[in-house]
């Protein structure tokens, strides 16, 4: 199998054609102007992996609120990935709506870098890339084969990643910061004439500072 280097963030996320269980997919170009999620599992019928794939399920509606698309991927073939939602259906009566990967060469794993030594045989580890509507990869995230995935923290990065992308920076527990609470910073002054314009700022009530480097401010989202 050819050497592939794992996208970065920053790097546009690799061409390539996937089989799914909605039909062929082009990446990234078929979600262009949109987000995407693509995230793999060990394998199916495993009990961790369902309980995710439930969890991203139930919040199918948020993330697609945020434009942003899912799609799973692990080395089975089709058959399995059908079976395996069939499945999920009947004993827990939730309905998995976004394609998964059939991955049965390990080719997509390969490239994406998603086959670690941790992982038992041809599994892959749970791994998520964030892709914004450029194609651009945003954000990576991997977890060992025996935690499941936090959902809402993904959901958190795509609305962070959103708002970042409207010239803000985002703080530690963002929504819930210790200290500015769910304001996000504005970023810091890199000029004398640009303190003076954050000082300005901060008279005016447009944005608050601990000092002219660290000032922030409250926007909708």
């Amino acid at each position: 199998m050819e050497e592939y280097r794992m996208p970065l963030i920053g790097d546009t996320f690799p061409q390539m054609e996937v089989k799914t269980t909605k039909g062929v997919v082009k990446l990234p170009d078929d979600y262009k102007g949109r987000w995407f999620i693509l995230f793999s599992h060990p394998a199916d019928f495993t009990p961790v992996c369902t309980t995710e794939f439930i969890a991203f399920q139930k919040r199918y509606e948020e993330f697609q609120k945020l434009q942003c698309e899912l799609i799973g991927l692990s080395i089975d073939q089709v058959f399995s990935h059908l079976k395996w939602e069939e499945w999920i259906k009947e004993k827990t009566g939730v309905e998995i709506q976004f394609p998964i990967i059939a991955d049965n060469t390990g080719e997509v794993a390969a490239r994406l870098g998603m086959r670690h030594k941790q992982a038992a045989g041809t599994q892959t580890v749970r791994a998520v890339f964030i892709v914004d509507p450029k194609g651009v990869t945003r954000a990576i995230l991997y977890y060992p084969m025996e935690l499941g995935r936090n959902i809402d923290e993904i959901i958190r990065m795509v609305k962070a990643l959103q708002i970042a992308d409207k010239g803000y920076a985002i703080p530690a527990n963002w929504p819930n910061n210790e200290l500015i609470r769910d304001s996000v910073i504005v970023p810091p002054a890199n000029t004398v004439e640009m303190i003076g314009k954050r000082r300005e700022q901060e008279k005016a009530g447009e944005i608050k500072c601990l000092d002219w480097w660290l000032c922030y401010k409250k926007i909708e989202y």
